[in-house]
Formats: C-alpha cells, sequence, structure tokens
C-alpha cells in the first residue's frame, strides 16, 4: 500500500533490541532461498472455488492503493471472510536483515498486535497479513475477526497459512508480510515488490492463534479450517 501500517504500541518497541545492528548495516541483505512450496494438503484450485461468488458484507468498497479507485468488497460465508486485491509487503515490527529502515523507509518498530514477549513481529520469518483499521466500510472484529486470526492466503497455485497481524489504513486492503509474500513467490522488495493483482485473502471466522508467532499452529488450524470450508462443512 506504500503506506505506513496502523501501530498500536509503539512507544518504546526500539528500546527492545539494544544489540541489533545499525540500519546502515544492514542495507545488503543477504541472498535468500527460494521460497518454499504451497503449505499444507489442500490445493489453491480447492479455496478457489469457494470463492467464486462474492456475498458482500462489507458497506462499501476499499482500494488498493493511495489514489486508486474503489474496487475491493469484503465479502463473507458462513465461516469466513475474503477479499482478491494486490499484496503490497509489510516489513514493520522488528528489524532485520530484509526489514529495516534502510531498506524500507517507511518501516516502523511495532505492529498491531506484538508478540508474546511484546515485541513487534517478525515479518522477515512470521507470515502475516495486514487486514484495515474499523470504519464505516467494515468493522473485522463484528465477523470474528481479530489478532491471530488464521488466514489462507492464495496466489496462482500456492497457499500460504497466515496470522492476522497488522492493521493498515482504513481505506486500503490488500498487503501483507514479507514472509507471507516470499512462501507465494512473489517479490518480498518492501519499496517495489508485491503483486499487482490476484492474491486471495481467506480469513476464518472466530479463528485464532496465540501466542500470535506460532506459525505451525497457524498451518495446523488453517489447514483444518481449510478442509472444512473448501468441502462446504
Amino acid at each position: 500500500m506504500r503506506v505506513p501500517s496502523l501501530t498500536l504500541a509503539a512507544a518504546g518497541v526500539a528500546l527492545l533490541a539494544p544489540a541489533a545492528l545499525p540500519d546502515a548495516a544492514l542495507a545488503v541483505p543477504p541472498r535468500e532461498r527460494p521460497p518454499a512450496r504451497s503449505e499444507g494438503a489442500v490445493a489453491a484450485t480447492e479455496l478457489l472455488s469457494r470463492v467464486g461468488d462474492c456475498h458482500q458484507i462489507s458497506r462499501g468498497r476499499y482500494r488498493t492503493d493511495a489514489g486508486h479507485r474503489a474496487t475491493v468488497p469484503v465479502c463473507g460465508t458462513r465461516d469466513a471472510v475474503f477479499w482478491k486485491a494486490d499484496m503490497d509487503i509489510d516489513c514493520d515490527g522488528q528489524r532485520t536483515a530484509h526489514c529495516n529502515r534502510a531498506t524500507d523507509p517507511g518501516f516502523a518498530a511495532a505492529t498491531a498486535y506484538p508478540q508474546s514477549d511484546g515485541r513487534g513481529l517478525n515479518a522477515e520469518t512470521l507470515p502475516y497479513i495486514v487486514i484495515p483499521a474499523p470504519s464505516r466500510i467494515w468493522d473485522h472484529r463484528d465477523d470474528g475477526v481479530r489478532g491471530g486470526s488464521v488466514a489462507a492466503v492464495v496466489y496462482r497455485d500456492r497457499v500460504q497459512y497466515a496470522v492476522v497481524g497488522d492493521i493498515g489504513p482504513r481505506d486500503l486492503i490488500g498487503e501483507a508480510s514479507y514472509a507471507t509474500a516470499r512462501g507465494l513467490g512473489i517479490s518480498t522488495d518492501p519499496n517495489d515488490g508485491g503483486a499487482p493483482s490476484g492474491v486471495t485473502y481467506i480469513v476464518f471466522k472466530d479463528s485464532r492463534v496465540k501466542p500470535v508467532e506460532d506459525h505451525a499452529a497457524a498451518v495446523a488450524t488453517g489447514e483444518r479450517l481449510a478442509r472444512l470450508f473448501a468441502t462446504g462443512q
């Protein structure tokens, strides 16, 4: 979205990592490994077959980037909410080799939903998605979506399980962490990476992973709920 995500616990977070290298030392990140394969046994085609039709639950539509037309509705089923948008890269949270002020001028040291030790999430290692702040368009809390809710993010033939980890502007949608993009084979550069379209975000209602940083739990819960969602149970 090319704008900083909102943070609900920004004060003092940067003081929690005094031994971290300065951003200048992190400006040239190490080479990454190739992205992982699709997570779990539920195929992308199975999930996409359930989101072909949109029962719109948002009062209006969202923009994918500032200055664009509002074209993206939030849709709902009995068990999930979903939207189809682009993907911009969220690098906020802990400062790492790939996510810091040198690599991302809009970097923020906190995320709306911190991990269990109070620090921001690690965007480089934890797959998470960003949801819009509550507004007249849509209030995610009304549909059982909150920090730690489990999501299945689908791009082409890949599925990446993630958690709701950050909150963005109230009128924009379509953003996920560096790790989410990497798992889907999407360019991870926070400045000009991401995907311009074709990303489906499915968030399972009333689901939650605690602690929010437990990705193995997110995968296990996500795969179970994705199977139920794909089969219409």
